[in-house]
């Protein structure tokens, strides 16, 4: 028979409201009622779990990290509680699943616990990319998870989320910091034998990036470098249509530009990422003649 999670939160506020300095044979000390009212929060946050009431679950697991942070003095049950009442708050009540998890983040690194921070902030940055629609924060916990991921020698994890963020960047207009990125783990990937194919997506990525930024004596000089540092890259479908796609830019010549790209696009299926960044590079074509027109 499942138990009635509100049944519990008022006993659970009971045993609280019930709490005095002095200790009863029969009721226990103080610390014992405590945690009793804790737990009887906890169970009630999880019988709202299971009647799918998630944000009743959610103000009920933060109540019991509340009596285990500021009442028994155990921050460290409280950030794990704080990380149930994330889970449940997510879909429904995103900003207070944010909230919850920065409460249990704060803890993990003041403990130096960095991986398991890294982990949750990576959880951040997700909710706050694809349910808020917020990407500019999404970019930040996605950079701040990288460095920790990072410094804790997780360089796969911390690779992973260097590429998000240069996806975000790329597409929030911050160029500069998109190709850093990309070339940050291009660089990275080139002596390592599970990763250096895809080296020619990050240069072709950052080489676009670049494009974006209307510098084209920056373009070209980075796509050499790029080819310098792998040699294949310029035996590549993509260093060609960057090369070409210069020439376009640099002559004022949309019609070439669209050739070029549909050219490719017939052999390599252009992703949304590339197609949104593309058309902006193009329509940058258009303007420049009506500047001058």
């Amino acid at each position: 028979m499942a138990l009635d999670p509100r049944a519990l939160e008022e006993k659970a506020k009971k045993t609280l409201a019930g709490v005095s300095t002095g200790f009863s044979f029969f009721s226990g000390s103080k610390e014992d009622k405590l945690q009793n009212a804790a737990d009887l929060f906890v169970q009630a946050g999880n019988a709202y779990k299971m009647e799918g009431k998630n944000k009743e679950a959610g103000a009920a697991f933060e109540a019991a990290a509340k009596i285990h942070r500021d009442r028994l003095n155990e921050p460290d049950d409280a950030a794990n509680i704080m990380v149930d009442a994330f889970k449940v708050y997510r879909k429904d009540s995103p900003e207070d699943a944010v909230r919850c998890l920065g409460a249990a983040i704060d803890r993990y690194t003041a403990k130096g616990n960095f991986r398991r921070a890294a982990s949750h902030k990576e959880n951040e940055g997700e909710i706050l990319e694809l349910e808020l629609g917020d990407r500019r924060r999404a970019m930040e916990s996605y950079e701040k998870a990288a460095q920790w991921y990072e410094g804790d020698g997780a360089n796969a994890l911390a690779n992973k989320l260097w590429l998000k963020v240069a996806d975000i960047a790329a597409l929030e207009g911050d160029y500069h910091r998109a190709i850093q990125n990309f070339e940050k783990v291009a660089d990275l990937s080139l002596d390592n034998h599970l990763m250096k194919y895809s080296v020619k997506e990050y240069f072709f990525k950052a080489g676009i990036c670049i494009l974006a930024t209307k510098d084209l004596v920056s373009a070209r000089r980075n796509i050499e470098r790029y080819r310098e540092k792998d040699p294949s890259f310029g035996g590549q479908r993509e260093f060609q249509l960057l090369s070409d796609l210069i020439e376009a830019v640099e002559a004022g010549n949309q019609e070439v530009f669209t050739d070029k790209l549909y050219a490719y696009d017939q052999m390599s299926r252009l992703d949304k990422w590339k197609t949104e960044l593309l058309v902006k590079i193009k329509n940058q074509i258009e303007e420049a003649d009506n500047e001058f027109s």
